[in-house]
């Protein structure tokens, strides 16, 4: 793995030093592409307005005539974290409002994503008066026909990318449509779930029906937006951070919803000092098991309630799903490395992979682990009930994986039945008998799209820290910060003498390190035991150790390699 420094823009830098930023935050900020002290400005004031998204004013307007009618809606989910979330949102913030509502999640073995025909049919029988679709429907044009046709109105609240033809709704709210000016085009459902509530509220309000004094504060479902913009792994531009931080904000006093505090107590992890890994490594992957392996309604539930008792056994079911979900992708990771021949890797740019034995619901959990292996556009294939297989990408930086699809199908109409996504993820389906013509095609396009230096796997660092600077305090304000993907976190690099190490866990190395200048400090490297030599250089993350009530500084070593001497 190569290690490659971040440039910081000069005159970025001089802007925030000159606001006074501490110089090491400083560095951070102008790397990541921060050039003025707004964009660090995390108050709920900052946020854009509602009206300059496309169709938020008006799904405003049509939810208020909703609300103050008396009418039905049925909210139909997708059945990921970001879904999940979605859904909460929506059901809470709607209830809050005064709304009749109720949710409709698809089971995905039985009907697949978004809102499609059969699903308008199941939600009939439920008798609403409106349908709202969350983090899906944007190219549901066979489902919105089928809701047309018997006098249903949609509206639409997705965050994917559309294609060439939008559906026939009652409104569309997507950052990403055609003609919307919203300056953020990286929002997750829940985010836009939650400006559509904004929206609603305003329009009741014009109508009198609160006034600034008594209306609802949504900014208490931020928690549920937090969770599911870090979870569904969008990128964290000013808006989203600001979103992230005002939930973090909120689940670090203690004020999380009760089925996020209960995930997070089933989990062993106290919530007192979440960030990203918290929301993206603990809560989502918890959540996302019940729409992997069986149904994501036991997560909206556990989400919705506010019974303690009933989400702990909610979550503890959670917790169940996703052990199992562990060890089934443990035994198709170990089939799917024994399929990647290394030494025809060489001269592929990606990497499509089948197995009939494969579980449907993993299947985007193994290509995003083979992608972070190999540094490969990868998609990974199983078996639906349909017959058709169902496959889930996972893309590497400067190949657009929904974009790469989209060729393939122009250029062989007949071969996808369905595809839909974003640059870094997406999903299929393609006849069983039509693989090894579109494993083949999807190579092509690979070859023509990568040149062999994008597929050298890299790890951006953020350079020395002088060691003056790697102290407590710098972690602290670290872990204040909203860090993930588009904003990483910290990485330095630096060499060390290995002065202790010993196994802990049965897994891990426990180091302590010594700088150039004499300096010691702890160090753990996770999922190793073979012990390191005497001199390294690494590259490392600042964390904070917390035991028995006291806090040390802890660098955690993300990559390593022999130093035949330390530098003066």
């Amino acid at each position: 793995m190569q290690l490659i420094d971040r440039p910081i823009p000069g005159d970025a830098l001089q802007r925030l030093l000159a606001a006074r930023i501490p110089p090491a935050l400083a560095r951070l900020y102008a790397a990541r592409g921060v050039t003025q002290l707004e964009q660090l400005d995390y108050r709920l004031q900052q946020l854009p307005d509602f009206t300059r998204m496309k169709g938020a004013a008006a799904a405003g307007q049509l939810l208020a005539d909703c609300l103050q009618q008396g009418k039905r809606i049925l909210i139909i989910a997708d059945y990921d974290a970001d879904g999940a979330t979605a859904c909460a949102v929506a059901v809470r913030g709607l209830r809050m409002l005064g709304g009749i509502v109720d949710f409709l999640v698809p089971n995905r073995f039985e009907y697949g994503y978004g809102l499609t025909p059969e699903i308008v049919e199941l939600a009939a029988e439920r008798l609403p008066d409106l349908l709202v679709t969350v983090d899906n429907g944007i190219a549901s044009l066979d489902g919105v026909a089928a809701a047309q046709a018997r006098g249903l109105p949609v509206l639409i609240t997705d965050h994917h990318l559309p294609g060439p033809q939008l559906p026939e709704a009652a409104a569309i709210v997507n950052p990403n449509q055609p003609g919307c000016d919203f300056p953020s085009k990286a929002m997750a459902g829940v985010g836009v779930m939650f400006y559509v509530l904004l929206a609603t509220r305003a329009a009741l309000r014009e109508r009198g029906h609160f006034t600034p004094e008594n209306q609802p504060n949504l900014a208490t479902l931020l928690d549920l937006v937090a969770l599911g913009t870090v979870a569904d792994v969008v990128p964290l531009d000013a808006l989203n951070r600001c979103l992230v931080y005002q939930g973090l904000r909120r689940m670090r006093a203690g004020q999380a919803c009760s089925g996020i505090r209960a995930l997070a107590e089933a989990a062993g992890r106290s919530l007192d000092f979440a960030g990203h890994y918290e929301l993206g490594f603990v809560l989502g992957p918890r959540l996302n098991a019940a729409g992997r392996l069986e149904d994501m309604t036991i997560g909206i539930q556990c989400l919705l309630s506010d019974d303690p008792a009933q989400t702990r056994r909610w979550a503890s079911e959670l917790e169940q799903l996703n052990q199992a979900r562990k060890d089934i992708e443990a035994d198709m990771q170990e089939v799917a490395l024994n399929r990647v021949d290394l030494e025809q890797l060489g001269q592929q740019h990606s990497i499509v992979l089948y197995d009939r034995d494969w579980h449907q619901g993993v299947v985007g959990l193994l290509a995003g682990r083979l992608k972070e292996r190999f540094h490969r556009p990868t998609l990974v294939f199983a078996r639906g009930q349909d017959g058709l297989l169902k496959g889930s990408g996972r893309s590497i930086a400067g190949f657009h994986l929904r974009d790469a699809l989209d060729w393939v199908s122009k250029q062989h109409p007949d071969l996808l039945h369905k595809f839909g996504g974003h640059a870094a993820a997406a999903g299929l389906t393609l006849a069983e008998a039509d693989f090894p013509r579109f494993a083949a095609c999807f190579e092509d396009v690979a070859q023509q799209w990568l040149q062999p230096a994008q597929l050298q796997r890299q790890l951006e660092t953020d350079g020395t820290l002088p060691p003056h600077e790697l102290t407590l305090p710098l972690a602290e304000a670290l872990e204040s910060q909203v860090w993930g993907q588009g904003f990483a976190e910290p990485v330095y690099r630096g060499y060390f003498r290995v002065s202790s190490q010993r196994v802990v866990g049965e897994r891990h190395l426990k180091l302590q390190l010594t700088s150039a200048d004499g300096q010691a400090f702890d160090a753990i490297l996770f999922n190793q035991v073979d012990f390191l030599p005497d001199r390294i250089s690494i590259a490392y993350r600042i964390s904070i150790n917390r035991y028995a009530g006291r806090s040390r500084l802890q660098l955690v070593v993300q990559q390593w390699q022999s130093a035949e001497s330390m530098p003066q």
